[in-house]
């Protein structure tokens, strides 16, 4: 029998070397396999220096002062998450201020994940602005400009030492970006133009970047087989499928268990890696946050192959209803929740 499996899986490779050098492709693709390196226990930081510009410091539980990376580090996150804008106001999330912060990560060995924006300011799904300086662009110069523009920043964080381990192209794409030229809903082709411009740039740095499209509701399974099967069908390149997670108290057992069986299904239909890459839930509900972080993340370990690659809590260090945001995992004292346990069980 030994012989016979032998011979088998010899004969298979030596057909899928022919397919290969005829440029045809195998009938029977193998499964993805994901990121096998411990799975992205991530915090995105993005307000950190604006807010130690405004005089806010941070704690341990023993209310001893710390730097907030560190301080992260030390609660189990492994990875942090950094969004870019164009040209923002104040310069807060513009290159310079990103390549502060990544270097920052760097230093204390933590994995990076970039995320494009695309905009001046905030991107998601109820808005997808251009940059003010794009706004005269012909859709051949908007493509050219994204993959510019993705080039530039990313080799400045090169530059500067940084690779990261991934890399967003565009945030919260449910109607795709930069809007109305990339609008999903009333042109999917250029809406995956877009994307692949910013993949190539992605892979002109370093191909083993893995590039995210991150999409929100990671419960709603029809949200997301619209959009990438609209992106496939255009041609698109992808690796990982991103999605963000934004439960209540009372909802968070059932989005879990949809949010898995949307993950399964991705994995499944795409042949991609799924990341969470965006959660929350209020900080004066730190319990029960705990609780769904917990058991997100252990079902998100749990998909097979190592295809769950991590997940990401957004701005856990906002507290004190910073820029309006109640979301965080920060007590108004400046010290953790017992939210943030679930990243070191």
């Amino acid at each position: 029998m030994k012989t016979i499996q032998r011979t088998c899986t010899f004969l298979f490779v030596l057909f899928l070397s022919a397919c290969q050098k005829n440029g045809t492709a195998a009938p029977d693709k193998p499964p993805v396999v994901g990121d096998t390196s411990l799975i992205a226990r991530g915090a995105d930081l993005s307000w950190l220096t604006q807010m130690e510009q405004s005089g806010i410091k941070f704690y341990n539980a023993s209310g001893t002062p710390m730097d907030c990376m560190e301080l992260m580090q030390s609660l189990g996150i492994n990875a942090i998450r950094l969004r870019v804008w164009v040209n923002p106001a104040g310069g807060w999330n513009g290159n310079a201020d990103l390549v502060a912060k990544a270097l920052r990560a760097k230093k204390l060995g933590l994995r990076i994940l970039i995320d494009f924006h695309y905009s001046d300011s905030w991107a998601d799904p109820g808005k997808q602005t251009k940059p003010a300086a794009w706004t005269a662009y012909d859709f051949p110069t908007l493509t050219a400009t994204v993959n510019s523009y993705t080039l530039s920043v990313l080799d400045t964080l090169k530059s500067a030492g940084v690779v990261p381990s991934w890399v967003q192209i565009g945030n919260e794409t449910n109607d795709g970006m930069l809007w109305p030229d990339g609008k999903a809903s009333v042109n999917m082709a250029n809406f995956a133009a877009l994307v692949n411009a910013g993949y190539k740039a992605v892979k002109q740095i370093n191909d083993s970047i893995k590039v995210i499209v991150h999409i929100s509701n990671g419960y709603d399974n029809g949200l997301f087989r619209w959009i990438f099967d609209g992106l496939k069908s255009n041609g698109a390149n992808w690796d990982i499928i991103g999605m963000s997670l934004y439960p209540s108290v009372s909802n968070w057992q059932s989005y879990n268990d949809s949010c898995l069986a949307n993950m399964n299904d991705m994995i499944s239909r795409y042949n991609k890696s799924v990341m969470i890459c965006e959660v929350g839930m209020p900080a004066d509900q730190a319990a029960a946050c705990q609780s769904f972080l917990t058991d997100l993340i252990k079902k998100t370990k749990s998909i097979p192959a190592h295809n769950g690659l991590g997940v990401f809590y957004w701005e856990p260090e906002s507290y004190n209803s910073w820029q309006g945001y109640n979301l965080g995992a920060f007590d108004n004292t400046g010290k953790p929740t017992v939210a943030m346990n679930a990243f070191s069980n």
